[in-house]
């Protein structure tokens, strides 16, 4: 049976035929629906994980228990999980261990290019990258064979185009697969300097094995047509250097490390042209070129954003292929949806003149004009931190604050918190409670009562952990309250002490019932457009004046509250 399905769908589907009990991530584009996917199999247990290094600790501990486990995230949440990378990487697994991680040429939905490749060589494990849905079902269900055969986790590579094309996979049986009995080794799994020492060497002729097995494995494929020109590539890139170059040899690496160097050598010898076409940074192309092996590769490609059909035609045969041009297609910038609760708090930081460092979600797009409300963003986390460091280099804390989002809060930013508790800051933390993980689809987290499958569950008081780390002065505010907001924002950057305000309104694409009234801006309009500074999209200036579209307004009243002239009022129950 053939179906149509994305590229993490996909991978879900190579997980659950692989046999795969134990399933762990935290949601991150592009990864975010492998999990969720998985999740849909009931013979295997899934969760959304506090963060990424817990998620990977999840599936270390099954995996040593004897089961097969996956753990998904997207690039930078590889960082927050290279602690356990590295090491798990020396005790090695007990049931088959897969990574999948997705990268994000072109940063789509994420504040850098990192390429995930580099891990795999810091680490000293595999990794696979697949090109296609059908081969992402396959590299999984090989990867755990190969985890297991070579006593190691295996990193497969995925990426935004991968993870959310379409292709057809060939659907397969689920291997019925016994768990592994588990045998205290201490040598094995305890990981203090003696142990690992013996396990470094370990690693090193582990890496030795693979890197002959690599010369022979068939993910690895050499297809010669024209030998005049050559390309070694690989992942989604191999799709659009077939069409770009039809006639042109390749050398397809499915496993993209380490590299079989005989193989590559072989291949550099038949054509008389060679290049290398990789995204991101030259992975292949400087260890090539450490061969000694002559290639073409960053001269004429970018180490940044995604390629295409049409890049690769121009940069190697000088021709433009005849493919769709998306850069025709108008551009739409991103914006907060209409009745975002965080929409308020932007606009009174901006008001009240607040530095603001900022934090990874929804609530980045408060950066952006007209709101202008976030002075940073660097990774998940880092605001609460930030505030800290920037509050003891100028020796005030009035006028600063730091925002967060309720699943990033338990995500990393608790220790942040706790470190102003500790370290005496006198700053002020703005809590963004949705209640949900709003920027990758509605994700529970451990604060919204509800598991990954639904099932209830004991949901965290925010108010009540804050007060337990330390934090004497804890407020909740509706934000859409929006004299009890700017009233908490001044006292609290004015008080001599830690606090931390928690803006406490659900997203309004949670409830699927929501039907408030629309509104609509009558004659009474001076024009002044206040209203605009909300940055909402259902507030746009047309001849000259200011219209709501009511097909987009949620009714969240907000821009009534800032309008000085009673010039907005709701016009019924049109949603």
């Amino acid at each position: 049976m053939k179906k149509l399905m994305l590229g993490n769908e996909a991978f879900a589907r190579g997980a659950y035929e692989a046999g795969v009990t134990v399933a762990a991530a935290y949601p991150g584009t592009p990864s975010t629906e492998i999990t969720e996917n998985i999740a849909k199999y009931p013979e295997v247990y899934a969760e959304w994980s506090p963060n990424e290094k817990v998620a990977l600790e999840v599936a270390i501990g099954a995996s040593i228990g004897g089961a097969r486990a996956l753990c998904c995230m997207k690039h930078v949440g590889l960082n927050v999980a290279a602690d356990p990378l590295f090491t798990v990487s020396y005790t090695g697994v007990g049931g088959g261990l897969v990574i999948i991680v997705a990268d994000d040429p072109g940063m789509h939905s994420s504040q850098n290019e990192q390429d995930s490749r580099f891990y795999a060589r810091s680490a000293h494990v595999m990794m696979l990258e697949p090109s296609d849905s059908m081969e992402a079902k396959e590299f999984v269900k090989t990867a755990y064979d190969l985890s297991e055969q070579f006593d190691t986790p295996v990193l497969v590579r995925s990426s935004t185009r991968l993870s959310h094309s379409q292709g057809l996979v060939e659907l397969g049986e689920r291997l019925q697969r016994e768990l592994k009995p588990y045998k205290k080794d201490i040598g094995k799994y305890v990981m203090m300097p003696g142990m690992a020492r013996k396990r470094h060497i370990v690693v090193e002729q582990r890496m030795k094995d693979i890197r002959a097995f690599a010369e022979t494995e068939e993910l690895n494929r050499v297809e010669y047509r024209d030998k005049s020109i050559g390309v070694i590539t690989s992942g989604v890139v191999y799709n659009y250097v077939r069409e770009a170059l039809p006639e042109a040899s390749t050398l397809k690496l499915g496993m993209v490390y380490p590299l079989p160097e005989k193989l590559i050598r072989d291949f550099a010898r038949e054509v008389d042209k060679l290049y290398v076409v990789e995204e991101l940074e030259p992975f292949f192309e400087n260890q090539i070129k450490a061969m000694g092996v002559k290639v073409i590769g960053k001269e004429i490609f970018s180490v940044q954003g995604e390629y295409s059909v049409n890049l690769i035609s121009e940069r190697i045969s000088g021709r433009k292929a005849e493919v769709f041009d998306s850069g025709a297609l108008p551009q739409r910038p991103p914006v907060m949806c209409p009745g975002c609760p965080h929409r308020a708090v932007f606009y009174t930081l901006r008001k009240l003149g607040i530095t603001a460092m900022g934090d990874i979600g929804c609530y980045t797009l408060g950066a952006l004009p007209p709101l202008q409300g976030i002075d940073t963003c660097v990774c998940m986390g880092a605001s609460i931190g930030m505030a800290m460091g920037m509050e003891k280099a100028r020796g005030s804390a009035n006028k600063l604050v730091a925002v967060i989002g309720d699943s990033t809060f338990l995500h990393s930013g608790i220790t942040g918190l706790v470190d102003m508790v500790y370290n005496g800051s006198r700053g002020t933390v703005i809590i963004l409670d949705n209640s949900t993980t709003g920027m990758t689809g509605h994700q529970d987290h451990p604060a919204t009562g509800k598991t990954l499958r639904g099932d209830i569950a004991p949901a965290i008081d925010i108010p009540a952990l804050v007060r337990s780390i330390g934090v004497q002065h804890v407020r909740v505010v509706d934000p859409f309250d929006l004299k009890a907001l700017e009233q908490a924002l001044k006292e609290e950057t004015e008080r001599d002490a830690l606090s931390v305000i928690i803006a406490k309104r659900p997203c309004v694409l949670l409830d699927k019932k929501y039907t408030h009234p629309a509104y609509a801006i009558n004659d009474k309009c001076r024009n002044c457009g206040v209203c605009m500074r909300l940055g909402c999209p259902a507030i746009a200036k047309k001849d000259g004046e200011r219209r709501i579209d009511a097909t987009v307004c949620t009714g969240c009243g907000l821009c009534p509250e800032v309008c000085r002239f009673g010039a907005i009022e709701k016009v019924g129950d049109v949603k």
